[in-house]
């Protein structure tokens, strides 16, 4: 079995915003398998169902962002899933909007969600970081994640989650490798120093 989490605030307020989109991305999938994410349990919203065929148990933590480890630790107990089958889908303010990159392990890089979860589950877990680079360098980079998206940006966002939704089917029926072949492209030089996302 998977365990797939995607990132994100719960509450109304941070509907639409960049720093959701692990959350538009779980909707994707589930809407992909057939899946209801809305049991509540392990601190989150949770279904379980097959996809593609392959058992998965997708969450969405209704922590704040920066205690999504809470969640994935007690996702860990109720699933008996262990880090090897996490996968972890959240923003990146490093790749511009509409790119998205599958990774085996890695880094925070900033991500105070993907931080919180590194505490709980170290570094080898499989993300897919969808772009939420901003076009100007913002003067409060917390602020610009957690404000609704522009309605170009939406739809932007509306690719990306389906292709983040294709690149998670591939993870789980072909394996990672598959998935990072069909998606990652390298990131435009400007984008080289950007930082991870904020809270």
């Amino acid at each position: 079995m998977k365990l797939i989490v995607g990132l994100g605030n719960p509450g109304r307020e941070y509907e639409l915003t960049p720093h959701n989109l692990g959350f538009l991305a779980i909707d994707a999938i589930a809407a992909k398998a057939g899946i209801r994410v809305t049991r509540p349990e392990a601190k989150s919203y949770v279904g379980v169902g097959k996809l593609a065929g392959e058992e998965v148990t997708l969450a969405k933590p209704q922590t704040m962002m920066n205690l999504s480890g809470l969640a994935v630790r007690d996702l860990f107990e109720r699933t008996a899933c262990e880090p090897q089958d996490l996968i972890v889908l959240s923003d990146e303010v490093a790749l511009p909007w509409g790119m998205i990159r599958v990774n085996e392990r890695g880094s925070a890089g900033g991500h105070n969600g993907l931080k919180s979860v590194i505490s709980a589950a170290g570094q080898d877990f499989m993300r897919v970081r969808m772009g939420v680079r901003p076009e100007f360098a913002p003067g409060d980079l917390a602020a610009y994640v957690l404000c609704k998206m522009s309605k170009d940006k939406v739809e932007i966002a509306g690719q990306m989650v389906s292709d983040a939704a294709e690149a998670v089917e591939i993870m789980v029926t072909e394996g990672i490798g598959k998935a990072m072949a069909k998606f990652n492209r390298r990131v435009p030089a400007e984008g080289a120093e950007a930082e991870g996302s904020a809270e």
